[in-house]
């Protein structure tokens, strides 16, 4: 086990808070997953994005480990959450396509959740869920003890509606019922649910998925960042006010940990489900992916390299990673600081431990991706080879459905992913084609045609 001496510990500064001092009985961590909701790749003030205030965030990285290449396992939201709560690629945990769609999560697929409850972990969701609806798939049926959100994809803040095509619906949850919280903040909701678990639950280690719903369309910020940020043109400024929204709302949660006496003992994860959206809901845009090309939906590195950072006992400070890991090892990773004696079955994340101690900086050589039965990406070394690839940002002359069938990219040599090497190097592409048909979960595939 973890075992936490009681000695005095060196104090740090987080949050303006003073922690490090106090110590708890419990000798295994507490772990709380903040996941955002469609934050660019690029888009805190520690991932340079200039224009934004994260000082949130931007204290957690100095206070821990932040990755530069950091992948989702899909770039859109459902799959991505499965990815990340199952430790498994979305074809492997069995959702592929939004939830809406496709059903949710399959109930036989084991969560973070329910491999930590028979270890004597309080479990909570709080926030979005978008892994199914219907019961047998909602986050009680998954192994939270305690939830409290939406069901589907996105609600509007103060109605908690989902707004999408009629006939729209209330959609607010806390444990099975539905509850009615009309006109409240839900962002604010989120906060206070998580403050009452974790003052009930002080006494066992618990689990926390915080699932926060922004920068995620409808762009509802709080009102004092429009006024932050109205030099800022649109949709910028309406975006840049709701990621620092969030980073508010996430220093009020450590700042909770912190006054409960739980921060030194708890493992913080925090990344984005994928890449920031173009949609028209979003206004098209406002998100901020610098060199890298893409969005939300597709496979370029916009879509599925996102923002990460983690800390907690035992995690080296203040330092970056830039070596390449995926969503689906933290189910691993938390598994190695809980001390969890048996994976779940199928699991094909592995764990992140000594990379985030700085003893390993080892290279993940090869990933790759699935959408639904049209769409896959393999990357190896620093070639990535994608099919039937996909880009909404308009910030490149447009795909073409014939020539780039196939899209060769090197990102060493170009990590804008601006130009498709395939007919210049043609046996790469092949060679990568045969890498991709290795892997169990490999969808049918098209030869090359130059």
């Amino acid at each position: 086990m973890i075992k936490i001496k009681m000695r005095t510990l060196t104090t740090i500064c987080i949050l303006g808070l003073t922690v490090g001092t106090f110590l708890r009985a419990q000798d295994r961590p507490n772990v709380v997953v903040i996941m955002t909701d469609d934050q660019g790749t690029l888009d805190l003030n520690s991932y340079g994005a200039k224009d934004l205030f994260t000082p949130n965030f931007d204290r957690m990285a100095e206070n821990g480990v932040r990755f530069t290449q950091f992948y989702v396992g899909s770039s859109v939201c459902s799959p991505s959450r499965a990815t990340l709560l199952t430790g498994k690629s979305p074809p492997g945990a069995g959702l592929t396509g939004n939830s809406g769609k496709t059903g949710g999560l399959p109930s036989e697929q084991v969560t973070i959740a329910e491999m930590l409850k028979p270890e004597g972990y309080a479990t909570a969701h709080i926030g979005k869920w978008h892994l199914g609806k219907d019961r047998g798939r909602r986050p009680e049926d998954q192994g939270f003890d305690y939830t409290f959100g939406h069901m589907e994809g996105c609600i509007d803040n103060y109605s908690h509606f989902f707004y999408w095509s009629g006939p729209n619906y209330h959609d607010l949850w806390e444990n099975g019922k539905e509850v009615y919280e009309d006109g409240y903040y839900f962002q604010d909701s989120l906060v206070e649910k998580a403050r009452r678990f974790i003052y009930e639950n002080k006494d066992q280690p618990f689990f926390i998925y915080f699932a926060i719903n922004l920068p995620h369309y409808p762009l509802q910020p709080d009102a004092k960042w429009l006024e932050h940020y109205k030099d800022l043109p649109s949709p910028r400024k309406n975006y840049a006010a709701c990621v620092s929204t969030v980073d508010e709302k996430v220093g009020k949660l450590i700042g909770i940990l912190d006054s409960a006496g739980e921060l030194d003992n708890t493992l913080v994860i925090f990344l984005s489900d994928h890449g920031h959206s173009v949609e028209e809901r979003t206004m098209w845009g406002g998100g901020f992916a610098g060199p890298y090309r893409g969005s939300k939906f597709g496979f370029f590195e916009g879509g599925l390299r996102v923002p990460a950072i983690i800390m907690g006992p035992g995690i080296s400070k203040g330092i970056e990673i830039h070596n390449s890991a995926m969503s689906m090892d933290l189910l691993p990773t938390i598994a190695d600081y809980c001390e969890v004696s048996k994976l779940p079955q199928g699991v094909e994340g592995t764990s992140l431990r000594s990379m985030l101690t700085g003893q390993d900086k080892r290279l993940r050589d090869t990933m790759y991706w699935n959408m639904k039965n049209d769409r896959w990406a393999v990357r190896y070394g620093s070639w990535k080879l994608l099919f039937n690839p996909r880009d909404d940002t308009k910030d490149y002359p447009p795909l073409d459905p014939k020539k780039d069938r196939y899209f060769l990219a090197n990102l060493d040599m170009d990590k804008s992913e601006s130009r498709n090497l395939v007919r210049e190097y043609p046996e790469k592409a092949r060679e990568l084609i045969e890498v991709y048909k290795g892997w169990e979960h490999a969808l049918p595939v098209e030869p090359l045609r130059l």
